[in-house]
């Protein structure tokens, strides 16, 4: 039975009555639109489906009338899902659940299918946060726990003067958020992004401080630097953790003396700047590792908002879809049709992993817009990623989920990584490729060594 979506898809999910015992977690209805609603779940079993005698009514004509039951086992601290014989059956997490199979757990983030509705479980402390109605709902969209969370975090951090530091994958929509924060701030300066990563190794320092006429050769003017370019208003210092150790010490001086030392000069120049930082690496554990300043990452972090990935705000998926349907056509001038979509290709693209988030949902939406199909659909090598293994969830590429996050972070000792390069030669791009680690990283563990000789590309 098919669908379509529409405006509705942007209203907020409104709860249900809350039943006998304390909501512990919830059921997100995204799909179709007009069933959309938020179900609370305690500790009392809830029986979904068309005309329960008592429970929640998804009025639907692919559901049955006594269709699935979700009840909380305390000996297992988790709840189960139990198709009561459906006639067009349930699934969780792109899974049949079959009613002879007796109970499933569920996990936070499975997606729960009754005939043709589609509902996100969602048991995280998030969903003790208090939305906000001061965060934009177009900069910050969505409904999920983790979202109206990540809207409570950044009502809290926009008005305050102090740095901020996000922290979340790549393709989570940092830079929006950044101007979210911004936008909060007040403040009458405007926002500078800048990409640490792809600013040049030798006038980083230039780049980011300014410098003055003379001060080095090519220098024919003086520049002002990023920072006074964003004075009175906020820096958004993108992939942080690939500032190069030696600049490190200078942006701590420059969040603590708000005064910023331009190349070739001799006396600082105050400036008021807020600085917002991101990154997807672990800088906590990078510090720890002596890969990046402790001081520098306690002054960063004054506040630190995690942005959640993608797959952990599931229920939130068909409203970016809408979102980036209506945009495509916008930006070609023309009148954007309904989002054609049905409950298959909803699943399969909701329990897919996203391991690049908005950017690949984004290339999904494009393809489909471009194509012009009656449905949007995961391309098949996209869905082969998705169910590998038997599971939609797979661990990103190259990384065991049984080992630590810290320990795959680590620096290797200086005898380790001295035989490593030795058994490549010294070659930096082949001991990169050993550790799955970019070649600024090694450069760094060999300046860390004093090994800067050593390496050659």
């Amino acid at each position: 039975m098919e669908e379509t979506f529409d405006q509705t898809m942007q209203q907020p999910m409104e709860p249900a009555v809350r039943r006998a015992g304390r909501a512990r977690a919830r059921l997100a209805v995204v799909f179709p639109p007009a069933l959309q609603r938020s179900i609370p779940l305690g500790t009392d079993e809830v029986v979904l489906g068309r005309k329960p005698t008592q429970g929640e009514r998804l009025d639907h004509g692919t559901v049955s009338r006594r269709h699935l039951a979700v009840r909380f086992d305390p000996a297992l601290d988790a709840y189960l899902a139990v198709d009561l014989g459906s006639r067009n059956g349930s699934r969780t997490a792109g899974r049949d659940l079959a009613a002879a199979e007796g109970p499933r757990a569920l996990e936070d983030g499975d997606v729960v299918r009754i005939g043709d509705v589609l509902m996100v479980f969602e048991r995280s402390p998030a969903l003790s946060a208090v939305d906000t109605a001061d965060v934009s709902r177009e900069a910050i969209v969505g409904e999920a726990a983790r979202t109206v969370a990540l809207r409570a975090s950044l009502a809290l951090a926009g008005p305050d003067p102090a740095p901020a530091l996000l922290i979340g994958e790549t393709g989570t929509g940092k830079e929006y958020i950044a101007r979210e924060l911004h936008r909060l701030s007040g403040r009458d300066g405007r926002l500078v992004a800048v990409n640490c990563a792809a600013l040049s190794p030798q006038l980083i320092e230039s780049q980011l401080f300014g410098h003055r006429k003379g001060a080095f050769t090519g220098a024919d003017t003086a520049h002002e630097g990023l920072f006074r370019a964003a004075a009175g208003g906020t820096i958004f210092l993108d992939e942080i953790g690939e500032l190069p150790p030696a600049l490190q010490p200078k942006l701590l001086r420059v969040l603590q003396e708000r005064e910023v030392l331009p190349v070739g000069e001799t006396r600082p120049i105050r400036v008021d700047v807020r600085v917002v930082a991101a990154t997807l690496r672990d800088l906590s554990a990078d510090a720890e590792a002596e890969v990046f300043r402790l001081d520098l990452y306690a002054r960063l972090s004054t506040f630190e908002i995690r942005v959640p990935a993608l797959r952990e705000r599931r229920a939130d998926l068909p409203v970016w879809i809408e979102r980036m349907h209506a945009a495509w056509y916008r930006e070609r001038g023309q009148t954007a049709p309904a989002v054609p979509l049905e409950a298959n290709a909803l699943e399969r693209l909701m329990v897919h992993r996203w391991p690049d988030n908005l950017r690949g949902l984004q290339r999904i939406v494009h393809l489909g817009a471009t194509r012009g199909d009656d449905v949007y659909d995961l391309p098949p090598e996209l869905v082969a990623e998705a169910m590998k293994h038997g599971t939609p969830y797979p661990a990103p590429r190259g990384e065991d989920p049984r080992e630590p996050r810290r320990k795959r972070m680590s620096r290797p000792s200086k005898e380790e990584l001295l035989r490593v390069l030795e058994a490549h030669d010294f070659s930096v791009r082949a001991t990169a490729k050993h550790y799955d680690r970019e070649r600024r990283q090694i450069y760094r563990w060999l300046e860390h060594y004093d090994l800067r000789d050593r390496g050659q590309d």
